[in-house]
């Protein structure tokens, strides 16, 4: 079953194009990686799909409804299906980890206080994140910041959950810890993931299917078996840092 769909998507800032004629089918339980340079519009994407942004043209499908003209009021009814976790986290520096989690429960639902103490408690546990509901954001590590941003994003029980670098700037320890932490989500909760990343082992550990933007076009979407063999030479050269031109294997990181 398909739960999100760009259909020839557009997208332009000031006059400048972004991307166009997006085309991308997300699956219901499916973890989407979606991989690009930086600038291509990666994250535009994420943020289009939860109605932060508007595209320039073209349909945005989420659960059957066509969401690209929806206003706020109807967004915010479609976000309360959806979590995102960004890129340095958000949190809001002057409110707790307990508030920070609890922020969209108490939102979006009628729950008494004692309820919601219990799902920051929960979701806190299945970030690894036991006990800490009075610590301040800026007692944190960066790590311990994603993992906060993660319990926050999946305090509703989301369809979708939407990643923006969830390993930016984390060392490989922590990093992977992120990446268990995404994979073990989607197990217990059986929602959606897309992902945005840089990180080749992170795709490559956590996705059902990766898709690559280039140059404003999404150039290859595939499984991670097929990503990894791409004859094209672009994906090769932006996943090993090299293309291969007859005999000789020249060195390439200018994509990166």
């Amino acid at each position: 079953m398909i739960q999100i769909q760009l259909k020839h998507v557009d997208m332009a800032f000031h006059g400048r194009t972004i991307f166009q004629d997006i085309n991308l089918d997300i699956a219901k339980g499916e973890v989407m990686v979606i991989i690009g340079p930086s600038g291509s519009g990666k994250s535009t994407i994420l943020r289009l799909i939860i109605g932060l942004l508007k595209p320039t043209a073209g349909e945005i499908w989420v659960n059957g409804e066509e969401i690209s003209t929806y206003s706020e009021n109807k967004m915010n009814k479609i976000r309360q299906h959806m979590g995102m976790v960004f890129q340095y986290s958000a949190l809001f520096d002057s409110m707790s980890v307990g508030e920070n989690v609890a922020f969209g429960l108490r939102q979006h639902t009628d729950h008494t206080e004692e309820e919601i103490a219990r799902v920051v408690r929960r979701k806190l546990r299945m970030v690894g994140l036991t006990g800490q509901e009075n610590a301040m954001p800026n007692e944190l590590s960066g790590g311990q910041k994603k993992r906060v941003s993660l319990a926050r994003a999946i305090a509703l029980d989301p369809e979708i959950v939407l990643y923006d670098e969830p390993t930016a700037g984390l060392d490989p320890i922590m990093s992977n810890t992120i990446d268990r932490l995404i994979a073990s989500t989607r197990r217990r909760l059986g929602n959606t993931a897309i992902v945005v990343t840089h990180h080749m082992s992170s795709a490559f550990d956590i996705a059902d299917r990766i898709a690559m933007l280039y140059e404003g076009r999404i150039i290859e979407v595939g499984t991670v078996d097929e990503i990894r063999n791409s004859a094209n030479p672009i994906v090769q050269q932006f996943i090993y840092g090299r293309k291969k031109t007859g005999k000789v294997e020249e060195r390439g990181l200018e994509l990166l």
